[in-house]
């Protein structure tokens, strides 16, 4: 489940490799769960699988965040107006945004987040590195 930087024992730079995201989703073992995939520069890519939750409305102040949706459906709500998202399609929120997702079914979803917006102490220690 856990994926982990590989680094070639030959000349020690890191290997390149292939992740599928369904694959990585589906692995999680519990709901609300996630797990950190890759590293972008100083962004974090994260997937995770939620049913049947509304989150509080937050804001990011420090980066903006981006969702994709793997498999399902969820919404994005933002102070005056509600975004659809549906498999395939993805949502930039600008930081100093005020949203929160809204999961009625299954989705497994993509988060990029800022380093260090995702951790297991604010995530009730369902976060994976």
């Amino acid at each position: 489940m856990i994926v982990t930087k590989k680094i070639n024992i030959m000349d020690g730079e890191p290997m390149i490799e292939k992740i599928n995201l369904k694959e990585q989703a589906g692995s999680l073992p519990e709901l609300f769960s996630y797990l950190k995939v890759g590293q972008l520069n100083d962004h974090m890519l994260s997937v995770l699988q939620a049913e049947n939750r509304t989150l509080d409305f937050h804001v990011h102040e420090k980066s903006d965040e981006m969702f994709y949706c793997i498999e399902g459906e969820f919404d994005i709500e933002f102070k005056d107006n509600i975004i659809h998202l549906c498999e395939g399609d993805f949502i930039i929120i600008p930081k100093g945004t005020l949203h929160r997702p809204i999961c009625k079914g299954l989705v497994k979803c993509l988060l990029i987040e800022m380093d260090g917006t995702l951790t297991k102490e604010n995530t009730g220690g369902t976060y994976y590195e």
